[in-house]
């Protein structure tokens, strides 16, 4: 699994013209499941969302989490996180993983951040052609892969 992570102001995701779903100050998730990918990647990747410290304190230092913020999440699924660009100028998507697949691991992942942050997790809508509007903090964008937890 692979997430982009931008530190908003505020965010809105539109689908068809209309509002699926907004937030304040928080946190714009990004989701690219791959193939392979399973439970014990959501599991460490939501505990590092969760506690990843990229708000300012009370002197301005990244030292608090969206917890301790009382932020809110909105995940959007995004398969072109797994866009291979090696060979040509047309992306290839051949490891992300199929909607079969993934959306069962979106699901889990959402339901699974929820409980951790002890919140609602905001969500676009899977696969669909999703407009995105946001405020970005600071700016603070944070790239995440699991096959990359030893880094």
């Amino acid at each position: 699994m692979r997430v982009v992570i931008q530190k908003v102001k505020k965010c809105s995701v539109e689908i068809q013209n209309n509002v699926k779903s907004s937030i304040g100050k928080g946190l714009l998730v990004f989701l690219g499941i791959e193939n392979g990918d399973g439970t014990e990647d959501i599991d460490w990747l939501c505990k590092k969302i969760v506690q990843l410290r990229i708000f300012d304190d009370k002197e301005g230092i990244m030292n608090l989490s969206v917890a301790d913020v009382d932020g809110e999440i909105l995940v959007i699924s995004q398969f072109t996180l797994h866009a291979k660009t090696k060979k040509g100028n047309r992306p290839s998507y051949i490891k992300a993983a199929k909607p079969d697949v993934a959306i069962p691991l979106y699901d889990k992942f959402v339901e699974k951040l929820g409980l951790q942050s002890g919140k609602e997790i905001k969500t676009g809508e899977f696969g669909a052609l999703m407009q995105i509007s946001l405020i970005n903090d600071g700016p603070v964008t944070i790239i995440i892969d699991t096959r990359n937890k030893d880094i």
